[in-house]
C-alpha cells in the first residue's frame, strides 16, 4: 500500500508547480525544527490548504527526510485502517506523514490520537475549519498546534498579480506610521486603488489566477462542497437539510449587520430560532460567516453576535446582487483584521480592536463627528491612496498578514 501511496505522490507533484508561498508557510516550515509532533491547518475551502502541503512536502524532500503525503479521499482507501497504514510507513522508515482532507475520515480524531501516542512520527494535516469544533472538545487539542489558513490578504493579492514583494505591516505601524508605509506601497503600487477595488469583488480566493473566467461559478460550488461535504460528514447537519444552510446565507446577505434581526432572518430562512443559533455557528465555523461581538469588560456574557457579516467581500459579490458599499468596507475591514486581533463592535464608533484602538469606517469625506474627542480613535476611509493624522486608507489593512 505505501508503495501505492508514494507512485501516487509521484504523479501528484510532477504536475505541481505552484511557486506563490503563502503567510502560513514560514510557520509551518519551523515544524521540521521544532518539537512540536502534530500540526494542523485549517482553513476554508480554496484557500491553499493542500497547496501548502505539496511546497511542505518539496521542501521536505530536498532535507532528504522520508515523507508522505495522502489525501483520505482517496477512494482505494476506503476500509483501509489508517493506523496499519501508518504503522507500515514506520516500518518503511518513515519520519513525515502529510495527511489531507482528514475530516473525510470517520473518527479521524480518535485515530490521530493513537497516531500521536504510539508512533516517533511527525505529522501535518489539513481539514476543514468546521473540525476546530470538535478538537476544542477532544484530547486531540492538547496534542496538536493548530494554524488557521484565511484567503489572499490585499497585500498577497497584490503580490502575485503584479509580481512584487511587499512586507506585512503590524497594526500598530498602520495605526502611528500609515503616511510613510502608503507612500512606500505606492511607490512600486501607484494604482492600490484599481487594484484594491478588484480585490474586494475576485481577490480573496487563490483559485482566482486559476479560473478567472468562472471564478463566481467555481466559488458558489465550493461553497457548495463545504455545506454538502464537509458539514455532513462532521455530523453537523443532515444532508436533507443542507439547502437551509444555503438559504440561510442568502438570507443573511440582504440583511444589513446592523440591522440584525434573529426572528425576521428565522422566519425568512424557514428555521427554528433554536436552529438559526447552531447553523449560525456552522457556517461561522465553516469560514463563511464572520461573527463580531459587542464589546464588553467583565464577566458580561454575549448570547448572539451583534454583527453578522458574510466571511469575506468576495462572497458578497457572489450572492448578493446589490451589496451595500458600506457593508463591503465593513466586510473587508473585519475579515482582515480579525485574522491576528480581536475585533468588537463598539457603540461609538463602528469596530474596536484589542478593546483599545476604536474606528469608524467610511468614504473618502468620512469626518471625525461620531467619534471626536474619544482617545485612540481613527477614521479609516475608503477611495483615498494617502490619509493623514488619524485619518487611514481602508486598504492598508489588507497588509496585516
Amino acid at each position: 500500500m505505501i508503495d501505492t501511496l508514494y507512485k501516487y505522490q509521484d504523479r501528484l507533484l510532477k504536475n505541481f508547480n505552484i511557486t506563490y508561498k503563502r503567510y502560513i508557510f514560514k510557520e509551518i516550515d519551523q515544524f521540521s525544527d521544532n518539537n512540536d509532533k502534530m500540526v494542523a491547518i485549517f482553513g476554508a475551502r480554496g484557500v491553499g490548504k493542500t497547496t501548502t502541503l505539496f511546497q511542505y512536502l518539496l521542501e521536505l524532500q530536498k532535507k532528504n527526510k522520508k515523507a508522505l503525503y495522502i489525501s483520505l479521499d482517496y477512494p482505494f482507501l476506503s476500509g483501509v485502517d489508517l493506523i496499519d497504514l501508518v504503522e507500515e510507513f514506520v516500518e518503511y522508515g518513515g519520519e513525515y506523514l502529510l495527511l489531507d482532507e482528514v475530516h473525510r475520515y470517520n473518527n479521524f480524531s480518535s485515530y490521530l490520537k493513537t497516531i500521536y501516542d504510539l508512533f516517533n512520527i511527525k505529522v501535518l494535516y489539513t481539514s476543514s475549519s468546521a473540525t476546530s469544533l470538535l478538537n476544542a472538545k477532544s484530547d486531540l487539542s492538547r496534542r496538536v498546534t493548530l494554524y488557521n489558513l484565511a484567503g489572499f490578504s490585499f497585500r498577497e493579492f497584490l503580490e502575485l498579480k503584479l509580481n512584487l514583494k511587499l512586507e506585512t505591516a503590524k497594526l500598530n505601524e498602520i495605526l502611528t506610521n500609515h503616511l510613510e508605509l502608503s507612500k512606500e506601497i505606492l511607490t512600486i503600487a501607484p494604482d492600490v486603488i484599481k487594484e484594491f477595488k478588484e480585490y474586494l469583488e475576485i481577490g480573496y480566493y487563490p483559485f482566482y489566477f486559476d479560473k478567472q473566467s468562472s471564478y463566481y461559478q467555481n466559488l458558489l460550488n465550493t461553497i457548495n462542497l463545504t455545506i454538502d461535504i464537509d458539514l455532513t460528514s462532521l455530523g453537523l447537519i443532515e444532508q436533507k437539510y443542507t439547502f437551509k444552510l444555503k438559504k440561510l446565507l442568502e438570507v443573511i446577505c440582504e440583511s444589513k449587520p446592523f440591522e440584525v434581526n434573529y426572528s425576521k432572518i428565522a422566519t425568512m430562512a424557514e428555521i427554528s430560532r433554536v436552529k438559526l443559533y447552531d447553523y449560525i455557528s456552522y457556517l461561522n465555523d465553516g469560514q463563511m460567516l464572520l461573527l463580531i461581538d459587542e464589546f464588553s469588560k467583565g464577566v458580561k456574557k454575549i448570547n448572539k453576535p451583534a454583527k453578522i457579516y458574510l466571511n469575506n467581500t468576495n462572497l458578497l459579490f457572489a450572492y448578493c446582487e446589490n451589496a451595500e458599499i458600506g457593508t463591503i468596507r465593513e466586510t473587508f475591514f473585519a475579515n482582515q483584521v480579525s485574522q491576528n486581533h480581536k475585533l468588537n463592535i463598539q457603540k461609538q464608533g463602528d469596530f474596536i480592536i484589542d478593546g483599545k484602538y476604536i474606528v469608524e469606517i467610511g468614504g473618502k469625506n468620512k469626518s471625525f463627528k461620531q467619534i471626536k474627542d474619544i482617545k485612540n480613535s481613527f477614521v479609516v476611509a475608503d477611495d483615498i491612496k494617502i490619509g493623514s493624522d488619524n485619518k487611514i486608507p481602508l486598504w492598508l489593512f489588507g497588509f496585516l498578514y
